[in-house]
């Protein structure tokens, strides 16, 4: 155990209150919630029960959402601490753990906020799941373009600590339509008498409250910005979205990704402390289904026993050779499935990709088959050109297929992502023994 944690243990264990609490007054809030995760449930709440109201709400933030339950469950007795810690959250982090419970427990935990705070958690979690409505808070700061400077710095002065940002400021007409934003460096170099329409050059980038979170993230790779106003239909200013959240949904989007590509049904919970029924739940219909795919593979092999008796040493290069195709369409795979996740590639450059990928494949094909001719010329001979063409045709097939299942699965609406490796593995698997024993038994006369 980490030499902190077990000294923040020894501390609980010994009821060293008003030294555990010192200690913690020493700590960032990530480095507490970190603590927190390792320590049990009942001691981790013991923990965040000692916490400042400020430090409290920060630590909340950086907590996993099975955490953040255990603590919402055990301040329920706390009515007056609970709302306390649900209005200090950030609008965005509130809705993000919002709409990760049962809805009548989110219903309840609302009547808990204060009438202003209640209306910014309906408004945001009104919007559409996994949107950027959901994703956007409404602390921000916007001027009048009619401003000038000096009214402008005066308006940020009253109310900028109740913004999550003051880097961006934006300019908005009366009807509260974006016109601009400006960096805060703009303003304040700026002489005080000019009016804010003066700074602005009209180039704006915004975000549509109503599309999905990937979006924001696409923009966010595009541009340098730490935070994006988020507007809707009519480009009217909602709120805004900042570049820490957005990197949370990447890390969500990509680890979804990940266990998709792994043939997970869907991304897992911490693995330490998902409890094992979950674990098998999560995993055994995707392996059963390869299970009934790889059926195919024995199948293909039975129906080639005349030729894999004429030839005995063809089995010896049949896992080399199938592992190869597989090998290389994970290859293809990952490519695809990561370029459409970053937006590089869109579904009609399947062509131009797939033309490409031939040439390549072919490259590498007849590279291995070089490197498997080696061993085959000492091994067995008689089977060299056998092994090698299989290896040439067995590697560009194994990589179209790689490339090629990411485009038809969107094309039938599905997840790019769910043409995982094994999936891929599978079907070269099949086409590797088809190809091999087909070309043995041609060049064998059997």
């Amino acid at each position: 155990m980490d030499e902190k944690i077990q000294k923040i243990q020894d501390q609980i264990d010994k009821s060293s209150w008003l030294a555990l609490r010192n200690d913690l007054a020493e700590l960032e809030p990530f480095e507490i919630a970190e603590i927190i995760e390792e320590l049990d449930e009942g001691d981790g709440i013991i923990v965040f029960r000692l916490l400042s109201r400020e430090v409290a709400k920060e630590t909340f933030q950086h907590l996993p959402i099975e955490n953040q339950e255990s603590v919402i469950e055990a301040l329920a007795k706390n009515v007056s601490r609970l709302s306390n810690l649900l209005n200090d959250l950030d609008p965005d982090d509130r809705t993000a753990f919002l709409e990760e419970l049962p809805g009548q427990v989110t219903q309840k935990l609302i009547q808990l906020l204060s009438p202003e705070e209640r209306s910014i958690a309906k408004k945001l979690l009104g919007y559409p799941e996994d949107s950027i409505g959901r994703l956007m808070t409404p602390e921000y700061i916007a001027v009048r373009s009619d401003f000038t400077v000096s009214k402008t710095l005066e308006h940020i002065r009253r109310h900028g600590h109740k913004s999550e940002t003051l880097s961006i400021i934006y300019v908005v007409d009366p009807g509260w339509k974006l016109l601009d934003d400006l960096r805060i460096k703009e303003i304040l170099l700026a002489d005080p008498s000019r009016d804010i329409d003066e700074l602005c050059d009209g180039k704006i980038i915004s975000l549509n409250a109503l599309d999905d979170q990937e979006k924001a993230v696409q923009v966010f790779q595009d541009c340098d910005r730490s935070a994006l106003p988020v507007v809707d239909s009519d480009g009217l200013l909602l709120g805004i979205v900042t570049f820490d959240d957005v990197m949370d949904v990447a890390e969500e989007e990509t680890t979804e990704d990940f266990h998709k590509f792994g043939s997970f049904q869907e991304a897992v919970v911490n693995p330490v402390k998902a409890g094992i029924t979950y674990m098998y739940s999560k995993r055994i219909m995707w392996l059963c289904i390869l299970v009934f795919v790889n059926v195919f593979s024995g199948a293909a092999i039975a129906g080639f026993e005349d030729v894999i008796n004429s030839a005995i040493a063809l089995v010896f290069f049949l896992p080399l050779l199938i592992d190869s195709g597989g090998n290389a369409g994970s290859q293809s795979a990952t490519l695809v499935v990561r370029s459409f996740a970053t937006g590089d590639i869109e579904s009609k450059d399947w062509l131009k990709l797939a033309l490409r990928e031939l040439t390549v494949s072919l490259m590498l094909g007849i590279s291995m088959a070089a490197a498997v001719t080696l061993v085959t010329i000492f091994r067995a001979p008689e089977i060299t050109f056998i092994v090698a063409a299989a290896m040439v045709c067995t590697v560009v097939t194994g990589s179209m297929v790689g490339l090629l299942l990411p485009f038809l699965l969107i094309r039938f609406r599905f997840d790019p992502a769910t043409a995982s490796a094994p999936l891929v593995t599978s079907i070269a698997d099949i086409t590797g023994v088809l190809i091999y024993f087909s070309i043995a038994s041609w060049f064998l006369g059997i």
